[in-house]
């Protein structure tokens, strides 16, 4: 595999957090979360980096990190906005809300030319999930092959409320559904629930982190139209998401995903509560050794 990206999904709203996570400083040395992410890649052997954001946050995500990183690689900037959704779709005057991640991978599309995985930028993976992405994605056939990693559910909890998980369903090593599921949480008793009823801790969940080849974006484009086709004149909050696309295509056939299982700890900020977590969290493995005091 002559190159291979990483695509940083940063553009979401952060309702429940209420701010802009991608950028809160949780790190001992100021760092945010998706700047381990990014060294964790590059150690792993991707050497291209593209920010998926809002327009108002292109410089302020360019000076706190783009900067520094693009003296080790080469780094982009792709806006998330309405101004790429097709023409014969009418976006309605008062939704704010973004189409989800099959548009925002679309919009770092004109920066794609080699194979990429996606991440969330306020979540930490660890390691060992790059390594993974790298080399599954180098042993991709053709553009239907992909690659996931997924977690175990019990691991992606936060304790301060609901959370969205795909539910995985992986045998020997290829993923055959993914089962999208809101607000997932801790009942009374314990027990792990979703808007469905009880889940196993135990059971593999994705976690946007997702590889393509970059010759499946035409059909993803299309996956995209179709979505947009089928909305009512006067939705705003319908979202196009990966973990959707990867189960309508793989039930129609289409698409080949390889999931190997990361042990790395996981850890995220979806609540304002999570960031107290996340500091502790990245305290210790810099105290480990894990990371150097600056990243970049």
């Amino acid at each position: 595999m002559k190159h291979s990206t990483l695509v940083v999904l940063a553009a979401g709203l952060g309702s429940r957090f209420g701010g802009n996570k991608q950028i809160s400083r949780v790190g001992p040395d100021g760092q945010c979360l998706m700047e381990y992410s990014i060294y964790d890649a590059l150690e792993a052997g991707f050497d291209r980096v593209v920010f998926v954001l809002k327009a108002d946050m292109v410089d302020t995500v360019r000076e706190l990190l783009g900067n520094r990183v693009s003296k080790r690689a080469r780094v982009d900037y792709a806006v998330q906005d309405f101004h790429s959704i097709p023409n014969f779709y009418t976006v309605p005057r008062e939704r704010q809300k973004p189409f989800g991640t099959v548009h925002a991978v679309l919009c770092a599309a004109p920066y794609l030319d080699a194979p990429f995985a996606t991440i969330n930028a306020d979540d930490y993976y660890g390691k060992e999930v790059y390594r993974i992405l790298h080399r599954l994605l180098s042993e991709a056939r053709d553009e239907r092959d992909g690659a996931m990693v997924p977690y175990v559910l019990g691991n992606t909890m936060s304790r301060n409320g609901g959370v969205t998980r795909g539910i995985c369903r992986v045998e020997q090593g290829r993923l055959l559904q993914v089962d999208e599921t809101r607000n997932i949480r801790y009942a009374e008793d314990g027990a792990i629930i979703g808007d469905r009823g009880e889940l196993s801790p135990d059971a593999l969940v994705s976690m946007n982190i997702w590889g393509f080849r970059e010759d499946f974006l035409p059909r993803m484009k299309l996956y995209f139209e179709d979505f947009l086709k089928g909305l009512p004149q006067d939705e705003l909050r319908a979202e196009c998401l990966l973990p959707v696309m990867v189960n309508d295509l793989l039930s129609a056939g289409e698409q080949r995903i390889r999931a190997e299982r990361s042990n790395d700890e996981w850890f995220g900020l979806t609540y304002r509560e999570d960031v107290a977590i996340a500091e502790a969290s990245l305290k210790a493995l810099h105290a480990k050794g894990n990371y150097p005091k600056k990243l970049f």
